[in-house]
C-alpha cells in the first residue's frame, strides 16, 4: 500500500501553485513600524500607557493566563468587572466574556441551536457566524444581504410550513467588514418581534467604534430581551476576548443557557485576565471626545479619497471606521498593498474568497488618534499607488 504522505504533498504543492496563480497568498509577516490604515485599533489604545499599564498589573497579579475553562476555576474577579463594565458601557442587563468574538460567536449559535432551530442569516455574515451556525445542529437559510424583504419572507414561509421550526434566531452584523454598511437594527428588531423570532447581531465593528458607542443602544435596542449582541475587545477596546450582551427581563436567563451549553464557553480556557483588564481600561477611555475623533478621520478618509478622480467611483463609504477601495484584480491589490507596506503605510488587501462579492478591494481604517496633516499626506500616497498599480 502506497503510503498517503506523497499524495498529501502533491495536493499542498497544487494548492500552493492556485493560490499564486490567482494572486491569493497571504502571509502572516510581522508588522513593522508603519501609518496604520489597517488595523482594527480604532480608538488607539492598544498601545496606551494605561491599558498597558492595567495589562501589566494584571499579570503581576494573576499570571498570564486563566489556567482553566471559566466553569473550572477559571473565573477571576476581573471577568465579573468586565462584563459589568461591558453592561454599564452598552447599556444592557447581563453579559458573558469569552476567549475570542469568534469563540462568542460560536457559542452562543451553540448554545441556541438544535433540531428545532433556524436560523436566517444575513449573506455577507462573519465567518464565525456562518461556522457557528453549521456547528449547531439547527436548519440555516441565508437571506440576501441587508435584504429586510428576503428576510421577512423567510421567517413567513417558516411560520406557514407545517414543518417549521419552533425557535428562529435571525444573524447579523450592525456594521458589515467588507462593505461597511449598516445593518437596519429598529426595523429587523420589529420584525423580529412580530414573527417571535430572536435577532442576533455581530456589533464587531460598532462597539466602541460609532456614536453612542454601542449599534444596538444607539438603536434603542439595548433594552430589549429579543435581541442580543455579540462583540469583540479586539478591535476598539484594542485588547482581546469577546463577550455577549443581553437585554431585558430575559437576559440572566440566556446568560444561564450559555453558561450551561456553550461548548467554547464551558471546554476552552477563560479569556486571560492579563486581556480582561486591559479591555476593562479601555472601555474607560472610550470616551465621547475619542469616538468623535474617530468618526472625523474617517470622514476625512473618505473625503481625500473620493477627491481624486481616478478613485471617486471606486470608494465604498462605510458607515463606521472603514472605507474600501476596489480594484481590478487580487494581483493589483496585493501589489498596491506591498508597494504601500514598503512605504511604511499599511492597508488591508481584502481578496476572494474574504470578499463577498468576489471583487478585491484595498480597506482602509480610520484611527482616533491620527492627525488631519498626517492623514492626507498618507491617502495622497494611497492614492498615488493605486493609480500606479491599477
Amino acid at each position: 500500500m502506497a503510503e498517503p504522505a506523497p499524495r498529501w504533498e502533491t495536493w499542498l504543492g497544487t494548492r500552493a501553485r492556485v493560490r499564486e496563480l490567482r494572486g491569493l497568498q497571504r502571509n502572516d509577516a510581522p508588522r513593522g513600524r508603519v501609518f496604520d490604515l489597517a488595523s482594527n485599533d480604532y480608538l488607539g489604545l492598544a498601545g496606551h500607557r494605561q491599558v498597558r499599564r492595567a495589562a501589566a498589573d494584571a499579570a503581576l497579579e494573576h499570571g498570564a493566563g486563566a489556567g482553566a475553562s471559566r466553569v473550572a476555576g477559571g473565573t477571576f474577579a476581573v471577568h465579573r468587572e468586565l462584563e459589568a463594565g461591558l453592561c454599564s458601557y452598552a447599556h444592557r442587563q447581563s453579559a458573558l466574556v469569552f476567549s475570542s468574538g469568534y469563540t462568542a460567536n460560536l457559542g452562543v449559535l451553540g448554545a441556541l441551536g438544535g433540531p428545532g432551530s433556524l436560523f436566517i442569516i444575513d449573506a455577507h455574515a462573519h465567518a464565525s457566524l456562518i461556522d457557528g451556525a453549521k456547528l449547531s445542529a439547527s436548519a440555516v437559510a441565508t437571506a440576501a444581504h441587508n435584504d429586510l424583504e428576503d428576510v421577512a419572507r423567510l421567517l413567513h414561509a417558516n411560520r406557514e410550513d407545517p414543518q417549521g421550526k419552533p425557535r428562529v434566531l435571525v444573524v447579523v452584523e450592525s456594521i458589515y467588514s467588507v462593505f461597511g454598511d449598516a445593518a437596519a437594527l429598529p426595523k429587523l428588531a420589529a420584525l423580529c418581534a412580530q414573527y417571535g423570532a430572536l435577532l442576533l447581531v455581530d456589533e464587531a465593528h460598532s462597539l466602541g467604534a460609532v456614536p453612542r458607542g454601542s449599534a444596538v443602544h444607539a438603536a434603542g435596542l439595548a433594552g430589549a430581551s429579543h435581541v442580543l449582541s455579540t462583540a469583540t475587545l479586539s478591535k476598539a477596546l484594542g485588547s482581546q476576548g469577546g463577550a455577549v450582551l443581553l437585554g431585558g427581563s430575559g437576559a440572566q436567563a440566556l446568560r444561564e443557557q450559555l453558561v450551561n451549553a456553550s461548548r467554547t464557553f464551558i471546554f476552552d480556557t477563560g479569556l486571560s485576565p492579563v486581556a480582561a483588564a486591559a479591555a476593562l481600561a479601555a472601555l474607560r477611555l472610550a470616551t465621547p471626545e475619542r469616538l468623535a475623533a474617530l468618526q472625523s478621520n474617517a470622514r476625512l478618509v473618505f473625503e481625500q479619497l473620493r477627491s481624486y478622480s481616478h478613485l471617486a467611483d471606486r470608494v465604498d463609504a462605510g458607515a463606521g471606521a472603514v472605507h474600501s477601495v476596489r480594484m481590478s484584480s487580487s494581483a493589483a491589490a496585493f501589489r498596491a498593498t506591498a508597494k504601500l507596506a514598503a512605504a511604511g503605510i499599511a492597508v488591508a488587501c481584502f481578496r476572494p474568497p474574504s470578499v463577498p462579492d468576489s471583487i478585491s478591494r484595498l480597506r482602509l481604517t480610520a484611527h482616533a488618534q491620527h492627525q488631519g496633516p498626517e492623514l492626507e499626506i498618507a491617502i495622497r500616497t494611497v492614492a498615488r499607488t493605486i493609480a500606479e498599480e491599477d
